[in-house]
C-alpha cells in the first residue's frame, strides 16, 4: 500500500512537475525565512551569551518570562498595546467597509476610479515619509498648525505630537487616512460577485439604497468581514513598530510604549537578547491564542471561519 502511494505521488510529480517547481521557491522561501529561524527561540529559556552561541549558553527555565511579568512595565505596555489596536480595529474595519458601500453605490465609473485612485494612493506612501508630513503639519513650532496659530495670536500653541492623551488619536487616524482606501478594495472585490439578480429584483420591490446595503451588499460582505476581522484579532498584540518608534517621544512615552518598541530597547539597544525574546514569544503566543479562539467563536456563530 504504501509502495502504491509512493509511486503515484511520484507519477503526479512528473506529470504536473510545472506546478511544482512555481511552489517550490515560495516555499523554500517560507522555510528558510519563517521556520529556520524559529530555532532562535530556545534562547528565550536560556542565559544566552554571544561568546557561547545558541547551543551552548546556560538553561534557565522560565526566568526570563517572570522577569517579564514582574516588571513595573508588563502592565502599561500590554494595556498601550490593546488600547491601540482595539482602538485601530473599532474605526478602521467600519471606515473601510463604509468607503466600500458608497463607492458601490456610485454609478458614474470615471468619478468611481478617480475616487478609488486618491483613496487608495496613501498606501503607497512610506511610514517614515508619513511622519515627516505629521511633523510638518502638527508641528507647534515649525509645522503648519503652528504657523497658523501664532498669526491669529495664540501665544502657547498646544503640543499635540508631545500630549500623551493625543498618541493613540493621531496614530489610529493617520492609519485610517493612509490604509483605509486598500482595505475598501478587498470590500469592493466582494461586492463584485454580488449577483445583479438582487439589486433587480430589491429594485421592483421598491427597496431603497439603505435597505439594498443592510439586505444584499452586507450578507454579501460578510464572510470577508469575519476572515479579516479573524487576522485582525490575532494581531492585536503586534502594534507596527515603525510608526510608533518615529512619533514617539519623551513627552508621549506613557501611551507610546508598546511591545515591539519594548522589545526592540531591551534586546537590539540593552542587548538582553533572552529577554526580548522571551517578550516576543509571550507576544506570539497570546497572539496565537486570539486569532484560534475567535476563529472557533466565529465558526460557532456564523458560517465562516479561516480555517
Amino acid at each position: 500500500m504504501l509502495f502504491r502511494t509512493v509511486s503515484l505521488w511520484r507519477k503526479n510529480i512528473y506529470r504536473h512537475w510545472q506546478l511544482y517547481c512555481i511552489v517550490a521557491l515560495p516555499v523554500l522561501f517560507l522555510i528558510t525565512f519563517n521556520y529556520v529561524p524559529m530555532f532562535g527561540i530556545q534562547i528565550a529559556f536560556k542565559e544566552f551569551n554571544p561568546m557561547q552561541g545558541i547551543w551552548h549558553s546556560p538553561w534557565v527555565g522560565g526566568k526570563q518570562f517572570e522577569m517579564f511579568f514582574n516588571s513595573p512595565y508588563f502592565w502599561p505596555i500590554i494595556q498601550n498595546t490593546l488600547l491601540l489596536s482595539i482602538y485601530a480595529l473599532c474605526i478602521g474595519t467600519p471606515a473601510a467597509i463604509l468607503l466600500a458601500l458608497a463607492i458601490n453605490e456610485v454609478k458614474n465609473q470615471r468619478f468611481k476610479k478617480i475616487v478609488q485612485m486618491f483613496t487608495y494612493a496613501p498606501y503607497f506612501i512610506s511610514t517614515v515619509v508619513l511622519v515627516g508630513m505629521i511633523n510638518i503639519i502638527l508641528s507647534p513650532t515649525t509645522g503648519l498648525y503652528g504657523q497658523l496659530s501664532h498669526l491669529f495670536g495664540v501665544e502657547n500653541v498646544y503640543d499635540i505630537l508631545g500630549e500623551s492623551k493625543a498618541f493613540s488619536s493621531l496614530y489610529v487616524w493617520s492609519g485610517v487616512w493612509q490604509e483605509t482606501g486598500y482595505g475598501a478594495v478587498i470590500y469592493l472585490a466582494a461586492l463584485a460577485n454580488v449577483n445583479p439578480e438582487l439589486y433587480e429584483a430589491s429594485k421592483i420591490d421598491g427597496a431603497s439604497r439603505i435597505q439594498k446595503i443592510i439586505h444584499i451588499d452586507l450578507p454579501a460582505i460578510r464572510p470577508t468581514i469575519i476572515v479579516l476581522l479573524i487576522l485582525a484579532v490575532g494581531g492585536l498584540m503586534s502594534v507596527g513598530f515603525e510608526k510608533v518608534f518615529l512619533l514617539q517621544n519623551m513627552l508621549n512615552l506613557s501611551t507610546s510604549e508598546v511591545i515591539s518598541t519594548y522589545v526592540y530597547k531591551i534586546g537590539l539597544v540593552n542587548t538582553n537578547y533572552s529577554f526580548a525574546v522571551a517578550v516576543g514569544l509571550f507576544n506570539s503566543v497570546v497572539g496565537f491564542i486570539l486569532i484560534f479562539t475567535t476563529n472557533v467563536l466565529a465558526r460557532k456563530y456564523s458560517d465562516s471561519s479561516l480555517f
